[in-house]
């Protein structure tokens, strides 16, 4: 095959498609030309080109997420490693394979004033899990040797125990241009064999010994990839009496035995019924968890015990009880947790205790839906009952991920949300690359500020008419008016929930997306069934709400009351 001439772009190559890499998002460049040729002539790699870096590495990010695969984006050098940042962070903190490629200079030209120069090869160490930097020149004794080793132990960490992003900078040297003959796959592979891991019978039965009835168990799942092992496990213990399961909105766990509008229930207790339901024991799983109520809660329980699963280097400690790190993945444990607690016999009413609470408050949330006037509340109930059961949902961060808390998620066939670092920045360009891969319909949900952040993914050529956009237009940064924080300041509507007037149906027209609006309970009845509908281009649903109203309407779904309208 006619590739590049530079050997270490090919040994790259080579061992991209040996590591499982299906997918790359290129962004333009100079220096990276070599990494171009070598990459985008191979057949087994799926190239995107995305101009825009940090769209493309958010891109990327959702490519990975959708498909459980490592994903490789190729920049060249200067700043454009810098844009690729927030994105690595929150693959970094979601335990996402990114795997972060730039060109660079030779070093001897570091700090020469030459152009597009800075110091790279440790540029996002603090995010990333293992990084090497390649020589510009590699025809030395060992020297492909050298690479591929430190190429191939980079590779494995992406993937790894805990999955996360890592760095490969390749130094390349002019010409940039030259091209020879090079024999595919010639480089050495290093595979790794990971064992399943179990604990031992009898660690299994002393834990579930100390956590048997009457002895009360709450289990709490966070942001997680849908699991049908974990989720049969999960409802097997939820089963039991002494056991509640909770899962949040993005957690993609789902069962009528589970408790899965957190928010809604926890609001509707007194202290007197929050304190009749306090666990003894809480098992936490997932990524972060979104709750606030729930977070605030837990912290201030006395002589809790706290259970944390999952790999990680280190001790998450986020309700301040952590007396337990169980460091395996949740589905082998719980499935073995659940095996040794279904032998013991135990009576108990704490599940049935906080699924009587939640009945109450799924009534008490129906009845004050009903009765709300047009607000973001109003407009999400109703996308939230009629979104299509086959497809995904990607939630942007601020008010969108925190209304889906409220709703029920039962139908939702995948939900997402970059919660590892709860950025706004690249919402839409996850949602996106995400669509790139799943083959159903793929819905973001946006608010007006989140998407005015990641306009520059729309140009994107892997647009396509699966990929559907609602956006809450509520004058711009909503929580601001929500959140105490910052909702009480006479500051807040010029200088946090600022508006956007963002021109969205201009947009639509210059990027070829079908533009759908409402404004009202029945102009969105009307609208979102021709926004379902269309299947010829991408779609956009534009909804208008008051943003002083709704902020009102969403403090007074917490304590019942709706607002006086003025």
């Amino acid at each position: 095959m006619l590739s590049t001439s530079h050997l270490s772009c090919n040994i790259l190559a080579d061992l991209l498609i040996a590591h499982g890499v299906k997918h790359v998002v290129l962004s333009p460049g100079s220096r990276n030309t070599p990494l171009i040729i070598a990459i985008s002539r191979r057949e087994d790699l799926k190239c995107h080109v995305v101009i825009d870096e940090r769209s493309a590495a958010f891109i990327a990010l959702g490519m990975s997420i959708q498909s459980g695969s490592p994903v490789a984006i190729v920049c060249t050098s200067g700043t454009a490693l810098l844009n690729y940042a927030p994105a690595v962070a929150e693959a970094y903190y979601r335990h996402i394979p990114l795997v972060v490629i730039s060109a660079d200079r030779p070093e001897e030209w570091i700090d020469q004033d030459d152009s597009q120069t800075l110091w790279q090869q440790d540029a996002l160490a603090p995010y990333v899990k293992r990084s090497c930097d390649i020589c510009a020149r590699i025809d030395f004794p060992n020297g492909k040797w050298w690479t591929e080793r430190m190429i191939n132990d980079v590779l494995l960490e992406a993937v790894n125990s805990r999955p996360g992003p890592v760095h490969i900078n390749v130094r390349l040297d002019a010409p940039l241009n030259t091209q020879t003959d090079y024999e595919t796959r010639s480089s050495r592979v290093i595979s790794m064999v990971t064992p399943p891991q179990l604990l031992p019978v009898a660690d299994v039965r002393n834990l579930a010994n100390t956590i048997a009835a009457p002895h009360r168990v709450m289990i709490v799942a966070g942001f997680h990839e849908p699991d049908y092992k974990l989720n049969r496990s999960m409802m097997r213990l939820a089963s039991l009496p002494n056991v509640v399961v909770m899962t949040e909105s993005i957690s993609n766990l789902h069962s009528p035995l589970f408790i899965n509008r957190i928010d809604s229930t926890l609001c509707r207790l007194s202290e007197t019924e929050k304190d009749s339901l306090r666990p003894d024991t809480v098992i936490t799983l997932g990524g972060a968890i979104v709750s606030r109520h729930i977070k605030d809660w837990l912290r201030n329980i006395p002589k809790l015990s706290h259970w944390h699963i999952g790999i990680s280097h280190t001790t998450i400690d986020c309700f301040k009880h952590l007396t337990m790190r169980i460091n395996m993945d949740a589905a082998p444990f719980l499935s073995q947790l659940e095996s040794a607690m279904s032998r013991q016999k135990g009576v108990s009413a704490y599940s049935q205790l906080w699924h009587d609470a939640s009945m109450r408050a799924s009534d008490l949330h129906d009845s004050y839906i009903e009765k709300a006037p047009w607000s973001d509340i109003k407009a999400m109930a109703h996308i939230f009952s009629n979104i299509p059961r086959s497809w995904n949902v990607h939630l942007s961060n601020g008010t969108p991920v925190r209304y889906a808390q409220l709703m029920d998620n039962m139908n939702i066939h995948r939900s997402e949300c970059n919660r590892g670092v709860s950025g706004i920045d690249g919402c839409t360009s996850t949602a996106l690359g995400s669509s790139a891969v799943f083959k159903g319909v793929t819905l973001l949900i946006s608010g007006d500020m989140s998407f005015q952040y990641d306009i520059s993914a729309l140009s994107s050529e892997i647009l396509s008419p699966r990929f559907k956009m609602i956006v809450i237009c509520n004058g711009g940064g909503g929580i601001f008016r929500f959140i105490k924080a910052t909702s009480e300041f006479p500051e807040t509507e010029k200088y946090l929930a600022v508006g956007t007037n963002l021109p969205l149906s201009d947009l639509c027209k210059g990027y070829g997306i079908s533009y759908f609006e409402a404004d009202s309970c029945e102009s969105l009845s009307h609208s979102f069934s021709q926004f379902v509908s269309e299947s010829e281009r991408p779609a956009l649903l534009a909804i208008h709400t008051p943003p002083k109203l709704s902020a009102d309407v969403l403090k007074g779904y917490f304590t019942g009351i709706l607002p006086e309208q003025k």
